[in-house]
């Protein structure tokens, strides 16, 4: 570390935005990426290529919906996502804040 502390990250700063969804990245961890998500509008159909995907809920309900059907988490729940399903994301109720991990070069396909 080079005599530096590392950064600490506070989540409810990070979080604090009231826009339709953001999401950005608040951590690298080797070849992945962690980010933060607030959202208060669905985010449209996708899905990843090569690289899986977790989700983490802090706030909020968040629905994951599949072609298939669709999962809900609550604060303290996650899921992985694996690489090339199709899936939405959407807050339940007014707003969702979740936290993502997946490869920090991840490609994202709509559809």
């Amino acid at each position: 570390m080079n005599g530096q502390l590392p950064e600490v990250i506070t989540l409810t700063a990070e979080s604090s935005l009231q826009v339709g969804y953001d999401n950005h990245p608040i951590a690298k961890i080797n070849d992945h990426v962690v980010r933060i998500a607030t959202m208060v509008e669905p985010y449209y159909w996708h899905f990843h290529p090569n690289s899986d995907e977790t989700f983490l809920v802090v706030e909020g309900r968040l629905a994951i919906e599949f072609e298939s059907g669709s999962v809900e988490l609550g604060p303290g729940q996650l899921v992985t996502i694996p690489r090339g399903v199709r899936h939405r994301t959407r807050p339940v109720g007014g707003r969702s804040v979740n936290i993502t991990f997946e490869l920090a070069q991840s490609e994202t396909v709509a559809v």
